[in-house]
């Protein structure tokens, strides 16, 4: 597809299907659910009833209390100890569509909370695991949620949906849970780059995690593109520069998906970039295989923010 002139290239993104549906076909990809959540029956006479395993009591939602049953898909890998420190509820867009939250506390006390936006393909089910870990590994509480149309979320996947579900889950973890911004880290990994590079760009944080990210979605489909289009979607390449908080992009040199030019594009237009991680030999889905990996964001987090340099 090299070559296209601008003229095929509008003929392409600008006629039906609309760009945004053309964006969706390259872009989204929601797998079948791994989990549900189940309505919490009131307490019985003598208390509080048993959750049944693989489920999980929470607080009270916008909707009632609820509590999280896995899926065997969602391969979860810790045992009722671990799924106890995560809370679900649901939570509501301003385009109208529920959206699944989960809350993984792994440090009581924790300085700061990451709230992250996952890759494609996956639902929270399917990350609980992997946000366990994480959280426990780098000492963080770990916040995060499906977009429209992943596991029980409502609505269909689109451009404007993940903006306003980002902005959701944002509200909900400050008002719910009284969590200020400067003890948020925006934390991204492939299509979630996207949200959470719009959501920085508009407002500050601790700081933010962009995870083999991409520079537009042109771009990534047609990869000689020099210029952002007014048609193109997911256009992180023209956020990055008005994100104010401290930025760490980490990306594999052997990115499949998404080329190893998008993490060094964006490092190059983001001012507030620290010292990037570039994984040797990574590709797109192995990065956390990597020891550096931990590493890198250990030393972020625990040494690099301002309020440790302060």
């Amino acid at each position: 597809m090299n070559g296209l002139s601008v003229s095929e290239l509008c003929c392409l993104f600008c006629c039906p299907p609309c760009p945004g549906r053309i964006a969706a076909k390259l872009a989204f990809l929601p797998p079948e659910p791994t989990y549900s959540l189940l309505p919490e029956p009131e307490p019985g006479p003598g208390g509080a009833s048993a959750a049944p395993s693989g489920t999980l009591r929470t607080s009270s939602g916008t909707s009632g209390r609820w509590k999280l049953h896995l899926t065997e898909r969602a391969d979860f890998q810790y045992s009722q100890r671990e799924l106890d420190t995560i809370e679900v509820f649901l939570t509501k867009s301003a385009r109208g569509n529920r959206i699944s939250c989960m809350y993984v506390r792994c440090v009581p006390g924790a300085r700061y909370t990451v709230l992250f936006s996952h890759g494609n393909a996956v639902d929270l089910g399917q990350m609980s695991s992997f946000y366990i870990g994480l959280g426990t590994r780098i000492h963080c509480n770990v916040f995060s949620y499906d977009y429209s149309g992943y596991g029980v979320s409502s609505g269909k996947p689109s451009e404007k949906n993940l903006y306003a579900d980002i902005d959701a889950a944002w509200q909900a973890l400050r008002t719910r849970y009284g969590i200020s911004p400067d003890s948020i880290i925006l934390y991204g990994q492939s299509i979630g780059t996207v949200p959470t590079v719009d959501l920085a760009s508009r407002y500050e944080c601790a700081a933010v995690v962009l995870h083999s990210p991409l520079t537009s979605g042109m771009r990534v489909a047609f990869p000689d593109t020099k210029k952002t289009y007014c048609f193109d979607a997911f256009p992180n390449i023209e956020k990055v520069s008005k994100i104010t908080s401290p930025v760490l992009i980490i990306h594999g040199t052997e990115d499949e998906v998404i080329d190893f030019s998008h993490g060094l594009a964006l490092y190059e237009r983001c001012p507030k970039a620290v010292e990037p991680l570039w994984v040797e030999g990574a590709g797109h889905n192995d990065i956390e295989l990597y020891s550096q990996y931990l590493e890198r964001l250990r030393r972020f987090i625990s040494q690099e923010l301002p309020s440790h340099r302060a």
